[in-house]
């Protein structure tokens, strides 16, 4: 099944760093999406543009992961040559992402 099926996300950058934040629909799916979005498997999923580490945080009371990914932005607004100089298409995309 593709991420999306149970969760929304949403992205903020600063710098070279981009935040994904993924937040589960239901309650009773927040389990399910700890156990298959690690940091891991975040970076391993975006291999070809984050260049450091990949920090997860918890937030059960709201029912998130945030993916904190250092190095993803092609140096920053200011000097990328990416298209989306902001990283905000990053929601939609790891939402592509496939979760048992």
């Amino acid at each position: 099944m593709k991420l999306r099926e149970i969760a929304h996300s949403r992205t903020g950058d600063k710098g070279n760093t981009s935040n994904i934040s993924v937040i589960a629909y239901r309650p009773e799916d927040y389990e399910r999406l700890k156990a298959a979005v690690t940091a891991e498997k975040v970076k391993a999923f975006f291999a070809d543009i984050v260049t450091g580490d990949v920090v997860r945080y918890e937030l059960p009371n709201i029912g998130a992961l945030n993916f904190v990914m250092y190095g993803a932005l092609g140096g920053g607004v200011t000097r990328t040559l990416a298209h989306d100089m902001h990283g905000k298409g990053l929601s939609a995309a790891i939402l592509d992402m496939d979760i048992e």
